[in-house]
């Protein structure tokens, strides 16, 4: 055939087709159409309800001036028009989708796929169950909720099953029909159930074909079938998360064993040691079987995984060295943290260019880290704290670190320059070690950081001015307890995410920088234990988030004074200013402001802590005083709270508004020149644990009513003018000796001076011996003064009573009233003091 010939054969075909085509109706099916552009009614587009990096509204182009079977996401058969696959996978779709949907008129579908929509607490409706042709159904991440129901039993040609409830367990399987649905669905392939209330046994009859089974965290109980090891063509198997389900492993070879690529098993009870079978593994890439509670050393049969690339074995038991993990020539990733290993990290290590993440953290190694780490092109997360690695650290290589946590060891020198110039690193946590040496102002190009904890170091000269600039980020800035001088002269910038600034521990001076103004989000300020120099920072009370302010142990000085603005501190749960040179009346106006301490918070269940966003990586340690001791936090729950302005020079009576602070678990007033009685409102203080009054002036009795203070672990009243019995029974029947020292007038149990069975009105009342600091300042007539203290506080006693009557009704002015006649009685004894 010449060219000719066969350029006019072509030309014929083509015109054929052509007129064959365009004498072919429409393909799309009216009736089909009709219910697409129902089910597009029913729904409104919304770019946030699809949770993909990608997505757009792909029934804004579903019109009747198109076939059907060219709208997006729509797929028709090419001979019958029926519509066979709908893929509206992150479409923006927003809304009810209704049990009597117009969806299910489209009974030829074979494929669909919902995922990633918002179907707003919708119901999974049981005519899921008529489109029996359906081989692959997706209704991943798309907002239903309740009972999956049994119907999808029914859809026996089912290849693909794949179901996430976003939030834990708002999906759920009826009782046994998890078992149903694995036993009907014999064609079945893939399954994949995230987060969804399962709560069953896996039954021993499922389908032969499985190649996937995901079923994170979906409470799974009993024992794990020993038959899905055997599926032959089983690549992935997922059970994470369900910590009620048993799992023995094989100990004979799998039959998928060659097929198997990827075997997640972490937080489930495993029933016996790694067996042998897993050296036959040889296509593993992925393995975890972390917090199994697996122990002992680590077995040969691991050493066969030649292709492994992923390996977590953390939060076990598992002991010995680590040297044979670095032949894993493929890994990219390696998680030995929390586990029991010793020895060192191998020195000689090569070929392991892919490695990007290394998590050795709370282990027991030693000696220097090896240089090849340092010198891996690719790491971005390295986690080396907890352990007992020792020497210095030499420069970096990889320029994609992310996270940098090398806490707790005895590492020391300065920080090596090429951290400080990562463009993308976030978390850098070096606390805890001997490095020193200023910290250079090269730290400000670390514009992503979120997290920078030096703190525990060795580390010298004045914190950059510039610091406060690279604030954009940041939520943890932690510089504390190291040797860091000069005044703090970084301007934290206007609209910072700073929630924690922990600068105690070092030698700095001057004033509280007034930039701290700028820190909206601060939760947690610790200034403590410096050299600062200031009036109390009451401006510090606008900050909104204010949880934690710690000023202890510097030269601040003067009163506190009344402030009209009634929002200071209001979310304030731990106030310490021990230590200092404040001086004047104690700040009731502050105390009134203090709302989150006047609520106990009933509903609380799991503990919270201040500054928790990043928990996972940086613990906000802090020295606390309470119950008499000073003791160090790792982390301070929300529900301490706490009072201490021990060790001042503050003077006058202590206010009974104190008592409205309902939530108070520790309240330190000692080491003051505070005078009257104590007030009886303490007994509102139903949870407070630790209360010391001790080495001040106060004179009367022990409140009766603080008695029933049933939380009270610790009482220190010792040293005071205090007179009269002390209170019977529950935690006072508790108390020693020590608690009450110093107060002559006292009697009672544990005293040796009984009180003559009397109900708690002293039977006399004798002088009062001072200390040497007290003698100095007061007159001869001292003794008159706990005579009149004595008489003054009875007489408030008397009043009390009323008090207590009437607490149901009108509490607040009865006590206010309370408070003026105890002034008047205080100032009086002044008076009578001058005159002698």
């Amino acid at each position: 055939m010449g060219i000719g010939e066969l350029a006019l054969f072509m030309l014929y075909a083509f015109l054929c087709q052509l007129s064959f085509s365009s004498s072919l109706p429409h393909l799309c099916r009216k009736d089909q159409a009709h219910a697409l552009l129902q089910f597009k009614k029913t729904f409104t587009i919304n770019s946030d309800a699809s949770g993909c990096s990608q997505s757009y509204g792909k029934t804004l182009s579903w019109n009747r001036s198109a076939d059907c079977c060219s709208w997006d996401g729509v797929y028709c058969g090419e001979t019958t028009g029926h519509v066979i696959e709908l893929d509206l996978s992150c479409s923006q779709i927003q809304g009810k989708f209704h049990s009597n949907s117009s969806l299910f008129q489209l009974s030829n579908l074979k494929r669909l796929d919902l995922s990633f929509n918002d179907f707003s607490g919708s119901r999974i409706s049981p005519k899921f169950g008529g489109l029996s042709n359906l081989t692959h159904l997706d209704l991943w991440g798309s907002s239903f909720t309740g009972q999956i129901p049994s119907e999808i039993s029914y859809l026996s040609k089912l290849n693909v099953l794949r179901i996430w409830s976003e939030d834990p367990y708002m999906l759920t399987f009826g009782p046994h029909h998890f078992e149903l649905i694995l036993k009907n669905l014999t064609q079945l392939r893939e399954l994949e159930l995230y987060d969804v209330n399962i709560s069953s046994t896996i039954p021993q009859n499922f389908s032969s074909y499985l190649t996937t089974i995901q079923l994170l965290n979906g409470q799974l109980c009993g024992t794990l079938p020993e038959r899905i090891f055997h599926l032959p063509n089983l690549k992935l198997l997922e059970l994470s998360y369900n910590s009620q389900l048993t799992v023995s492993l094989p100990m004979t070879k799998w039959n998928s064993s060659t097929s198997l690529m990827n075997l997640y098993l972490s937080s489930v009870k495993f029933n016996g040691k790694i067996p042998e079978s897993m050296s036959y593994l040889t296509s593993l890439h992925d393995l975890d079987m972390s917090s199994g509670n697996l122990s002992g050393p680590i077995l040969k049969p691991l050493w066969n995984l030649t292709n492994i690339e992923n390996l977590s074995l953390e939060n076990n038991n598992l002991e010995g060295t680590i040297y044979p993990f670095f032949k894993f020539g493929k890994l990219r990733g390696l998680r030995l943290w929390g586990n029991n290993f010793t020895g060192s990290i191998p020195s000689n290590v090569s070929g392991l260019q892919n490695l990007q993440s290394l998590y050795l953290s709370s282990n027991n190694l030693n000696g220097s880290i090896p240089s090849w780490i340092f010198s891996l092109p690719s790491l971005s997360w390295l986690y080396l704290s907890d352990n007992h690695f020792s020497g210095k650290i030499p420069e970096f290589k990889s320029q994609s670190l992310i996270v940098v946590t090398l806490k707790q060891n005895q590492l020391e020198g300065p920080i090596p320059k090429s951290l400080l110039n990562q463009q993308n690193l976030g978390f850098l946590l070096l606390s805890q070690n001997n490095f020193s040496g200023q910290i250079s102002s090269t730290i400000c190009n670390l514009k992503t950081l979120i997290v920078l904890d030096l703190g525990s170091n060795k580390l010298n000269g004045t914190i950059p001015q510039c610091l406060g600039e690279i604030t954009e980020h940041v939520l943890v800035l932690d510089l504390s307890s190291n040797r860091l001088s000069g005044t703090i002269n970084t301007t934290f910038s206007i609209g910072n995410q700073l929630s924690v600034i922990k600068l105690h521990g070092n030698k700095l001076e001057g004033k509280v920088p007034r930039s701290l103004i700028n820190c909206k989000y601060l939760e947690l300020l610790d200034l403590g234990d410096n050299e600062l120099n200031d009036t109390f920072p009451k401006w510090l009370g606008t900050l909104p988030n204010l949880k934690l302010l710690s000023l202890r142990t510097n030269k601040l000085h003067g009163p506190i004074k009344a402030s009209k603005n009634k929002k200071l501190f209001a979310q304030l749960q731990i106030m310490d200013l021990s230590s200092n040179g404040f001086s004047g009346n104690l700040p009731a106006s502050l105390f009134e402001n203090f709302q989150a301490m006047k609520i106990i918070d009933e509903n609380v269940r799991d503990p919270w802590y201040v500054g928790d966003q990043y928990g996972i990586f940086y613990d906000s340690v802090m020295t606390i005083t309470t119950k008499g001791l000073d003791l160090e936090f790792a982390r301070v729950l929300t529900t301490n709270i706490i009072i201490n302005l021990s060790r001042n020079r503050f003077e006058g009576y202590i206010p009974s508004i104190i008592g409205d602070l309902a939530a108070l678990r520790t309240l330190n007033l000692s080491h003051n020149r505070l005078e009257g009685c104590i007030p009886e409102s303490l007994h509102q203080l139903s949870v407070l644990e630790s209360l010391d009054l001790s080495f001040n002036r106060i004179g009367g009795g022990i409140p009766q009513q603080l008695a029933f203070l049933t939380s009270l672990e610790v009482l220190n009243l010792s040293h005071n003018h205090l007179v009269g019995c002390i209170p019977k029974g529950k935690q006072f029947d508790t108390f020693e000796k020590s608690s009450y020292q110093g107060n002559d007038g006292l009697r009672g149990f544990p005293l040796s001076k009984d009180c003559g069975g009397d109900d708690g009105v002293p039977q006399a009342i004798t002088p009062v011996e001072l200390d040497e600091e007290e003698e100095e300042e007061d007159s001869p007539m001292i003794s008159w003064q706990a005579v009149l203290m004595g008489y003054g506080c009875g007489f408030v006693s008397v009043l009390s009573i009323i008090y207590i009557m009437l607490s149901t009704q009108t509490p607040a002015w009865f006590s206010r009233m309370v408070d003026e006649w105890e002034y008047k009685i205080v100032t009086r004894m002044q008076k009578h003091k001058k005159r002698y």
